[in-house]
């Protein structure tokens, strides 16, 4: 029993050390002549060779010995690293892994033995002037995109440095045990907000102190340094680059940043098939680049942060970026999408079309990619652990993906509201704004959109969702509110209504019944303070549900949209798309309109000549875009569709035959234009737009000077 804790203590100690003996390897490639480097590889594998032969393993101590002269001689400067040499040296650190992975599950060394390796290890040593062509390049594991337990990991104490191995299951139960006490501490707390009693007060006050600290305790012993997977990558962006014949330089930041366990392991697949993407589609061959004009040397990097009580990784590349054109037609061509389908999407939304299910441009298979498995499995695994991928890229300059996880999936904040008489939670992470309205702002607040429900915030459409639709709940909302939980998933943002907010509360999270699991709606369940359940709203799902968002990222038929610079065609804009007359594709800046109207014809009123209709106490002067931009009648209609949008302090209403859409989308190629009441044309979504002339249009409504119209408020005012 006491060899087998030895032989224990042993593995884990080699498996701490070798964790890092690949990224050492790799940086020795660089700075051949960096001795202490060299010494801590050294001290490594001569630690290994030692150990080994205590436990009578032979193989594994024949290869570690050789291995180990070969770096004494590097270490004494008698001979020099090249990378032949390197190689060997990395796929001699392989065989050990290897082998001590054997020896970890059976006590054995296997049954392959490694008689190539030694020999070539034999004559590296005492022949290294034979060493006249490249051995094959070793290659770093390169996980399969799968849930995987974790073997058994140390534990550091994070106060001082001594430390204490501590079984990974332990911790596990630790926490679910600190859980059940979270759930006890809410009802104690529950119950005392009903009391009038000053010692259980005090009790009550102790005891959240107390569990308080304890979480945050525990949680700390379960968080790792994400640098547990990062030290991985310099090895696999070598051996990929060498497989590709690249230049790639990978650069980490943020590997100190602290992660729950569970959550380390479950992105290291994700990170992993991300990086040998990049390598591999991302950054382009040496010449190429060259020709391009960019360094022979592609840039890789990998950068991880705290921000907002979560963690952001972000991965980014210099190479070619994601061609939408190209994206485009490897859709049509698949039969993902309709020709009509696509001509609709913008260049973002068809870049985003690469987590679609079996969506792959490579055009041959290979052993790094191109079969079609990769980016959705990436943004199941990412979303499965309640995190988002966002993806960003432009066409030769590069790509970046940002991923966003919690800190931990045991314990979350998230805000309780009701709808339908039951109760939800909506996780923290993805809550940006609470709204609560009264009265008549309540009553009009939500506009529509090819009847798609819209709310005005900040001079931004937001599309919304009622909870109570979505779930098939009984509404029990009180007309004169309106409650609206503005939520953010995959960079977008929609409004969801409920029947009331309450507060935000630390929840446990409990999986879902099994029953359950195929609802995309619900994240999870936990237990309240009253001992009652409720369930844990995937806001990601709810959308996708609800029609606001779509499962490949794009918009539906309102999405939210950044209110551009101005009133003039800039590059990136949003915008509202309108039909009048002969002209079937009109654009205003969507940050300009103020609501969009119904007006029966009926309402119609003439003041000086002009079309006006009473309006929220005011007199609001109409235009027909028909008339003005072909000097025809507007069309006779028992309803008009109207555009009220803000010009100074006066409010102008622009009848259209049609409100097409709300686009966010790159303009481009504008041409100017001399016809009254268009500033020019450019291409919007692929299809030539032409832009309506706000001022021509506010000149055209009111022909009266501010003079004139001055001296009627003070005429009106006597």
């Amino acid at each position: 029993m006491q060899d087998l804790d030895i032989l224990q203590e042993f593995l884990i100690e080699s498996a701490e050390n070798l964790s890092r003996l690949d990224h050492e390897m790799v940086e020795l490639e660089r700075r051949p002549q960096d001795r202490e480097l060299l010494a801590s590889i050294f001290r490594t594998i001569h630690t290994i060779k030692g150990t080994c032969g205590f436990f009578g393993y032979e193989r594994l101590e024949a290869i570690a010995h050789i291995t180990e002269n070969i770096l004494n001689e590097l270490r004494n400067g008698t001979r020099d690293l090249d990378t032949p040499l390197a190689s060997l040296l990395l796929a001699a650190v392989d065989a050990i892994k290897k082998i001590l992975a054997s020896i970890e599950a059976n006590q054995t060394e296997g049954g392959v033995f490694e008689g190539g390796l030694l020999s070539d290890l034999e004559l590296a040593w005492r022949h290294p002037e034979q060493m006249t062509s490249l051995p094959p390049a070793p290659t770093a594991s390169l996980p399969v995109l799968q849930a995987a337990e974790a073997p058994p990991a140390p534990v550091r104490e994070q106060e001082s440095h001594p430390t204490l191995r501590v079984d990974v299951g332990l911790l596990d139960r630790l926490m679910n045990l600190v859980g059940e006490l979270v759930l006890t501490r809410n009802q104690v707390l529950q119950y005392n907000a009903a009391q009038d009693d000053t010692v259980l007060n005090g009790i009550s006050h102790r005891l959240n102190l107390i569990t308080a600290e304890l979480q945050e305790r525990v949680m700390k012993t379960r968080m790792q340094p994400v640098s547990r997977i990062f030290n991985q990558f310099p090895r696999v962006v070598r051996d990929l680059a060498t497989a590709l014949n690249k230049q790639i330089t990978l650069e980490i930041e943020g590997a100190e940043t602290e992660l729950d366990r569970t959550l380390v392991e479950a992105i290291k697949d994700p990170l992993t098939h991300i990086v040998r993407n990049s390598c591999d589609h991302g950054i382009e061959a040496p010449a190429e680049r060259l020709r391009q004009g960019k360094p022979a040397g592609g840039r890789l990097a990998l950068r991880a942060f705290h921000e907002g009580g979560q963690v952001n990784i972000e991965i980014s590349d210099d190479g070619a970026g994601i061609d939408p054109q190209r994206i485009r037609a490897k859709v049509i061509e698949r039969g993902i999408l309709s020709a009509e389908q696509v001509a609709r999407l913008n260049d973002r939304e068809a870049v985003n079309l690469v987590f679609l299910p079996g969506f792959s441009t490579a055009q041959a298979v290979t052993k790094v990619s191109g079969r079609g498995v990769g980016m959705d499995v990436v943004r199941t695994h990412i979303e499965g652990i309640g995190g988002t991928v966002e993806l960003q890229s432009r066409p030769g300059q590069g790509t970046t993906l940002l991923i966003r996880i919690p800190l931990t999936l045991a314990i979350v904040p998230g805000l309780l509201v009701n709808a339908g008489g039951e109760r939800f939670v909506i996780p923290q992470l993805s809550l940006h704004e609470l709204i609560r309205l009264e009265g008549d702002a309540a009553h009009n607040a939500i506009e529509f959109v090819h009847a798609t429900p819209v709310f005005r915030r900040r001079n931004v459409l937001l599309p919304v969702a009622d909870l109570c639709q979505i779930l098939n709940l009984p509404g029990q909302r009180n007309p004169e509110e309106l409650n609206i939980v503005i939520v953010q998933v995959d960079g977008r943002r929609f409004g969801l209504i409920v029947d009331a907010i309450n507060d935000t509360e630390e929840i446990v999270v409990k999986p879902l019944w099994h029953e359950l699991k195929s609802l995309n709606c619900y994240a999870g369940a936990t237990i309240m303070g009253d001992g009652g359940i409720a369930l844990i709203l995937d806001v990601a799902g709810i959308g996708v549900r609800s029609g606001v968002i779509a499962h490949s990222g794009q918009s539906a038929a309102a999405t939210e949209a950044v209110e551009p610079a101005g009133g003039s065609i800039d590059s990136r804009q949003s915008l509202l798309l309108l039909r009048a007359g002969g002209l079937k594709r009109l654009a205003m800046p969507l940050g300009k309109v103020a609501r969009l109207e119904t007006i029966r014809a009926a309402q119609v009123e003439f003041a000086a000549g002009r079309s006006v209709v009473q309006y929220r106490d005011r007199v609001l002067p109409l235009v027909s875009v028909v008339q003005m931009l072909d000097g025809a009648p507007s069309p006779e209609s028992d309803v008009l569709q109207a555009v009220v949008y803000r010009n100074g302090a006066t409010d102008i209403g622009l009848v259209v035959d049609e409100i097409v859409d709300i686009v966010e989308d790159t303009v481009s190629s504008p041409i100017a234009t001399d016809r009254p009441g268009l500033l020019g044309s450019a291409v919007v979504g692929g299809l030539v737009t032409d832009f309506l002339d706000l001022e021509a249009m506010a000149q055209w409504a009111s022909p009266a000077s501010t003079e004139s119209l001055a001296r009627l408020a003070r005429e009106i005012a006597k």
